[in-house]
């Protein structure tokens, strides 16, 4: 939905009156016989999903959509995600989102997720791109029961390189939050502010780099995955490095562009993604 307002051309409405695009979608599976389906399903605004048909045997595949190409300045989007017990589902989204120039304020994405006791969750969204002078705060929170399996990926790239874009002002906070049984097991936040391509340029913020991304996995056997993952890194053109502990293995990516970080995410995640292809759209 579009909260919109009709302008002359000589009407200088404050902002606030401004279109501003809004959109929700709420998501929940259930169990049914040995495999998982749809129980709730609502979407509003400019926020939609397609459930597309999948193979025999594998889980639900969402892939949401940005109505309105995109977001700028007071557009608000959120995204709940349910899995009941014994569940498993992907969530991916069809192309990349794209944070534009904001004329006031700042455009919030807040994804939230709840994974009950042996539910399996693969969160992979494409890359955010963001254009010079965009204000985005995004947030993703994540509950998970005993015994659940989730692996999320987020991705942020500064322009598009082979557009010739330079992003030289921007605002950006980023934050992550993951409780496993009500306890706080992993948070994690980054904050773009002013002039970003000065900032990115130091070697303690990107390097020079564009293009980052954070990835995530929660589960038993999270640990014990560290070594074939560092492996991978030998093979790959960005700067990537992997930690794992507490049940959990986090990896972060630095790469010049787009091009460079899809390169190096899409390995690695298909390697935790059960040694398969990604969902579709990452191919197209």
């Amino acid at each position: 939905m579009f909260d919109a307002v009709l302008l002359s051309q000589s009407s200088s409405a404050p902002l606030e009156r401004l279109p501003r695009a809004r959109g929700a979608i709420r998501l929940e599976f259930k169990r049914r016989g040995a495999g998982t389906a749809l129980d709730r399903f609502y979407q509003q605004g400019a926020a939609r999903v397609r459930l597309p048909r999948q193979p025999a045997g594998e889980p639900p595949l969402a892939i949401l959509l940005n109505m309105a190409g995109g977001v700028t300045g007071g557009d608000r989007f959120s995204s709940d995600v349910r899995l009941q017990p014994a569940t498993a589902a992907i969530v991916t989204s069809q192309a990349a989102e794209r944070a534009y120039r904001s004329a006031g304020g700042a455009a919030t994405i807040e994804n939230r997720i709840e994974l009950q006791a042996g539910a399996r969750l693969d969160w992979l969204p494409q890359e955010t791109i963001l254009f010079d002078r965009s204000h985005l705060e995004r947030r993703l929170v994540v509950d998970l029961a005993p015994g659940a399996r989730f692996l999320g990926v987020e991705a942020i790239v500064l322009g598009r390189r082979a557009s010739g874009e330079t992003v030289r002002q921007a605002q950006l906070q980023d934050s992550w939050r993951i409780r496993r049984g009500g306890r706080l097991i992993f948070a994690d936040g980054l904050r773009l502010d002013g002039d970003v391509a000065a900032s990115t340029a130091r070697a303690a913020v990107f390097g020079g780099a564009t293009a980052m991304a954070t990835l995530v996995l929660v589960a038993e056997e999270a640990e014990g995955r560290l070594d074939e993952v560092r492996r991978l890194f030998a093979d790959l053109p960005a700067e990537s490095g992997a930690s794992a502990w507490n049940g959990m293995l986090v990896a972060r990516f630095l790469a010049v562009d787009g091009f460079e970080l899809r390169q190096s995410l899409m390995p690695v995640l298909s390697l935790l993604h059960g040694a398969r292809p990604l969902p579709r759209p990452w191919y197209c």
